[in-house]
């Protein structure tokens, strides 16, 4: 199945949607440092998977998935040094969606891009 654009990749659709639970989650935060740079991280996950695609090459798709995938890491990381309950349970939300990506990394061939 060719995929049209970067809407239809499910590993955009579900960083999308981790995204908006980090916004969600940690709008309130008075730690603005933190704030800032785990909304960050979860927007270079989406934006990296679009960016990849968009550049019309499953080489160049490759790298920005790593990319994608390495601040997966970033955000499972910031999410470990904060400890708390609900935090921990998007984490595990989170960590399926860093799955997504390496999955998708596999999937790339055939995208037919």
């Amino acid at each position: 199945m060719k995929i049209a654009k970067f809407e239809d990749i499910i590993a955009w659709q579900k960083s999308r949607d981790l995204t908006l639970a980090v916004y969600g989650a940690f709008r309130n935060i008075k730690d603005f440092s933190f704030r800032d740079q785990i909304q960050r991280a979860s927007v270079s996950v989406m934006n990296n998977i679009a960016e990849g695609f968009e550049r019309k090459g499953n080489k160049e798709f490759g790298r920005f998935l790593c990319i994608s995938n390495g601040s997966c890491g970033e955000v499972r990381s910031m999410l470990y040094s904060r400890r708390r309950a609900s935090e921990m349970g998007m984490f595990l939300h989170f960590h399926f969606r860093a799955e997504e990506l390496i999955y998708a990394k596999h999937i790339i061939p055939s995208l037919g891009h």
